[in-house]
């Protein structure tokens, strides 16, 4: 196990206000401007939004790489590891926000987070670019202000939201599968809740009213994978972060994830991944 110093950090909002642009106790905004580089992967416990106008480079998000490009939005939620290199001449716009605002107008966000989570990044159209950059500059604009109001700020951040969600909604098809099919949507925020103490179809499926069998059907005729594979994809992506962030054994990793034997954990980890989760570590 490495030490607990050779984790990857936990950075708190207040780590960047010396670079902010404008901001107050629970947002910041930030310009973007040239050739940025995190060497070393971090977490936050703030969520982070990101608007490139014009970049290029790659930015590690949980582990996978998205090559930035012009006119997209990332999206970061509390808890997930990332690191970037950024090239010269890029440029962007940065929201980052306390747990604590993030949920006034998380209901904004139509889908999962975990949907966001495990697509990040999204390519936006011009007119949903230039809609999104005057909510960032108008918000940037209200921080500036002698006396900031937070409703109107809550209220473009909202507006930030619904837009982001509506690309999503046209860039992943499984965003309209989720929208098409509400025991789906209700499945995926069940797993969210629940994933380290239930790990078995038939929980769920009782909680949605139907049988695990019924519930199998619909994933696999809607999302082309089994309930169970989507229940034990997010365990994955949860055993990951554990395994980077924390200085947690093997051990504890699986107690922490509702594994009683840390050898069966090993196991499904292995066979999700293909890595042991000491291999995994390692190679960090």
């Amino acid at each position: 196990m490495k030490k607990e110093s050779s984790m990857i950090p936990v950075l708190n909002i207040r780590e960047f206000r010396n670079g902010q642009d404008a901001g107050r106790d629970e947002l910041l905004f930030n310009y973007l401007h040239g050739e940025k580089h995190i060497e070393k992967p971090h977490k936050h416990d703030f969520f982070v939004i990101i608007l490139f106008e014009k970049a290029k480079g790659i930015h590690t998000i949980d582990s996978v790489d998205y090559h930035i490009g012009n006119r997209q939005i990332h999206i970061l939620f509390p808890g997930q590891v990332h690191n970037w290199h950024i090239k010269p001449k890029s440029s962007g716009y940065q929201l980052m926000m306390e747990s604590s605002f993030l949920e006034q107008f998380a209901p904004y966000f139509r889908f999962s987070f975990t949907n966001y989570q495990n697509h990040p990044v999204i390519t936006l159209p011009a007119d949903s670019f230039h809609l999104l950059l005057h909510e960032f500059t108008a918000i940037r604009e209200e921080l500036k202000s002698s006396n900031p109001l937070r409703q109107l700020i809550t209220a473009r951040s909202a507006v930030i939201a619904a837009i982001v969600s509506k690309e999503a909604e046209k860039t992943f098809t499984e965003f309209k599968v989720y929208q098409s099919n509400p025991r789906l949507t209700k499945f995926n925020m069940l797993i969210d809740e629940h994933f380290k103490e239930q790990k078995f179809v038939a929980f769920y499926a009782e909680q949605l009213h139907i049988s695990a069998n019924y519930l199998n059907i619909l994933c696999r005729r809607n999302l082309k994978i089994s309930a169970t594979e989507l229940i034990q994809q997010r365990v994955c992506l949860e055993a990951k972060r554990l395994l980077q962030t924390t200085g947690f054994t093997i051990k504890e990793t699986a107690f922490e994830l509702g594994f009683r034997d840390h050898a069966y954990f090993s196991n499904f980890f292995k066979n999700q991944t293909g890595l042991s989760p000491s291999d995994f570590r390692e190679q960090l």
